[in-house]
């Protein structure tokens, strides 16, 4: 693996427009945002961005813009959410010529899971195949992979060089961490990015970056410096707001966050609704409490 992402790496909302469409032009400026907000990188196509709802072509070109943007200021990590091995590895190889520091995958999230060999030959294929680092995306709720089998899974294949542990339980994050001493473990357990730090994470991999960048970036820091006063602070304002975004329509209440802080407005894809005006309040409030829409102009709510 040339580069070993660590710290803060927000997972870019996708710019679409009002039809559906990607607006390519838009990814450029979110690009530049994060890295002035101080992120250590970017994932594209990931849940936030709504990966699972892109085509190949999508996909590839999405990556691509976020790639040249990032002009190699900050490592590109691509997303993958598919149901079959084979999909995965197609879209592997779409990105593999990039400068993609290495894959988000997630395991399968239709209803069948696979048993614990056919996960790990999963990956393995998928790991010969496009020749790529590869971090898997635990997520998926019934396809929900224990500290144990993904500990085996990086054991056994060497390019699965880490793990992005999402939901709620601290407790199977902290396991892991203990398990695989060595690997990239990074949290997307959201509302508790403070404890993950001090536990030890690699970083993080989750929406509440991307909704509040500067904050986030601050908190890393502030867990780096020992400084657990002001870190327990920021831990407090952040847990608001990922109370103000957290819902089935996580990405759009994410993206108007976004917005808020001076980014073009953009849309879900259909059929995700837009963020309610209960949500928008909640979210304008919570992150007025973070200091961050300071000199910007604030829309009122729609």
């Amino acid at each position: 693996m040339k580069i070993r992402p660590t710290g803060v790496i927000p997972p870019m909302t996708t710019p679409f427009r009002k039809d559906g469409e990607i607006d390519f032009k838009q990814v450029a400026p979110q690009v530049d945002w994060l890295i002035g907000a101080g992120s250590h990188g970017m994932a594209a196509g990931g849940s936030t961005g709504e990966g699972h709802t892109l085509d190949h072509e999508e996909y590839r070109d999405l990556v691509a813009a976020t790639v040249e943007a990032a002009r190699g200021r900050a490592p590109v990590i691509a997303g993958i959410i598919v149901d079959s091995t084979r999909d995965a590895i197609r879209r592997g190889k779409l990105v593999r010529d990039m400068d993609v520091a290495a894959l988000q995958v997630t395991p399968v999230h239709y209803l069948f899971k696979p048993d614990d060999q056919a996960m790990v030959d999963h990956f393995r294929r998928m790991a010969d195949e496009t020749g790529m680092p590869i971090i898997i995306y635990n997520v998926v709720p019934w396809s929900y992979l224990s500290p144990a089998l993904l500990t085996r899974i990086m054991n056994e294949v060497p390019l699965v060089v880490g793990v992005k542990q999402s939901a709620g339980d601290l407790k199977l994050f902290a396991d892991l961490m203990m398990m695989a001493p060595d690997k990239l473990i990074y949290s997307a357990v959201d509302a508790l990015m403070y404890p993950s730090y001090a536990l030890g994470a690699h970083g993080s991999i989750a929406a509440i970056l991307t909704a509040a960048p500067h904050a986030s970036v601050e908190l890393w820091d502030a867990v780096k410096a020992g400084d657990h006063v002001r870190a327990l602070d920021l831990h407090k304002k952040l847990l608001t707001l990922w109370n103000a975004v957290v819902s089935d329509n996580l990405p759009a209440c994410t993206r108007y966050a976004q917005s808020l802080q001076g980014l073009p407005k953009t849309y879900p894809r259909a059929p995700m609704p837009e963020a309610s005006v209960t949500q928008q309040a909640a979210i304008k409030k919570a992150l007025d409490g973070l200091g961050a829409l300071r000199g910007q102009r604030v829309e009122a709510a729609e």
